[in-house]
């Protein structure tokens, strides 16, 4: 009995906690947890697609069954989770800021614009400024996640005369921040990035709005009774991540091969911008290279987009945040009548 009563105070508790968060903050809480859960469960498939895009000759060559036996062989299971630790620290802070962003822009374009028509423009518009203010905050540690991933415990390479570092270059995620930022200061920290050379923003913002645009026009054509149905969200997310990563995986490559270049003894000297990085892959390794594991990020991005957006509406529900719809005919309502409204409280 006492324990019954002390289960029901700590329901209420929990309730209470719930009922007085505002809605941005229920929003980035659901964006951070569907975040973090989908990037964990596909780790081992990013740190093989980052192979194959930073280490051509090593990985390529023997395949996707080949790749895995051999980080297996000279890792072990942890191997296929190296650099997971600064993936997840990046991408919880980066979805939370993602989904909560997008909703907000949302929110602020229909209000600003009455006028504008809900619809997949919309989305697309809001998605893409969301992408962007996410990866302005979080790159540092995309490129940390980068760098970690690329280390490979016994590579040939790593011994190779004239590599900047004999052994592992960096041995957790603080040191490969201490040690990039002493190498090149704040620049470095957002080298293949947002301040200097851009092909995130390139990318991200095409991607995210893309993702936003197909994931909300595919549920706007699903019958109103299986909206709900987990299966329904499942598959829509996947067909909008796979569609978005498409049109824009090649500037994910250039990315990647920028973040690395001070890994590498041939580019130490000679770092380049993001078109020169675009034409030098083309020119010197070939147009195919700039699609260089798009068929393993096929294999992440179905179950990640997926995961991510069916976790997020799902964690939106638990957390009792409106309906879009709703939450904005409150706005307006409250707008007008001159009262205050809970979205901003």
């Amino acid at each position: 009995m006492e324990k019954r009563r002390e289960g029901r105070e700590r329901g209420m508790l929990l309730d209470g906690v719930r009922d007085s968060m505002p809605v941005y903050v229920k929003e980035l809480l659901a964006g951070g947890v569907a975040g973090g859960f989908a990037k964990t469960m596909v780790a081992p498939l990013e740190r093989v697609k980052i192979l194959f895009q930073t280490r051509k000759a090593e990985f390529q060559s023997i395949g996707l069954l080949g790749s895995f036996r051999k980080i297996a062989k000279t890792e072990g299971l942890l191997g296929f989770y190296r650099g997971n630790g600064a993936s997840v620290a990046r991408i919880v802070p980066y979805a939370a800021l993602h989904y909560m962003a997008y909703e907000q822009y949302r929110r602020w374009i229909i209000l600003s614009f009455p006028d504008i028509r809900r619809g997949p423009v919309l989305d697309l518009i809001a998605g893409s400024f969301a992408g962007g203010t996410a990866v302005l905050f979080t790159y540092p540690l995309d490129l940390v996640r980068t760098k970690l991933a690329y280390q490979v415990v016994g590579s040939t390479k790593l011994h190779m005369k004239g590599i900047v570092h004999a052994e592992q270059a960096y041995r957790g995620i603080l040191d490969c921040f201490s040690k990039t930022y002493r190498e090149a200061g704040l620049r470095g920290l957002y080298r293949g990035g947002v301040m200097f050379s851009a092909p995130s923003l390139y990318g991200i913002f095409p991607y995210s709005g893309l993702k936003f645009y197909f994931y909300e026009e595919m549920k706007r054509h699903v019958p109103e009774e299986h909206k709900k149905d987990v299966t329904v969200k499942l598959a829509c997310g996947s067909v909008a991540g796979l569609l978005g990563q498409t049109f824009t995986y090649p500037l994910d490559v250039v990315r990647r091969q920028m973040q690395v270049q001070r890994l590498s003894a041939a580019n130490s000297g000679d770092v380049k911008g993001t078109m020169a990085t675009l034409a030098s892959i083309a020119r010197t390794q070939g147009w195919k290279q700039l699609f260089s594991g798009l068929s393993i990020n096929y294999l992440k991005v179905v179950p990640s987009v997926a995961i991510g957006f069916t976790g997020y509406d799902i964690m939106k529900s638990w957390l009792q945040v409106p309906a879009r719809d709703d939450d904005l005919i409150e706005v307006v309502t409250n707008k007008r009548n001159g009262q205050p409204s809970s979205l901003h409280s």
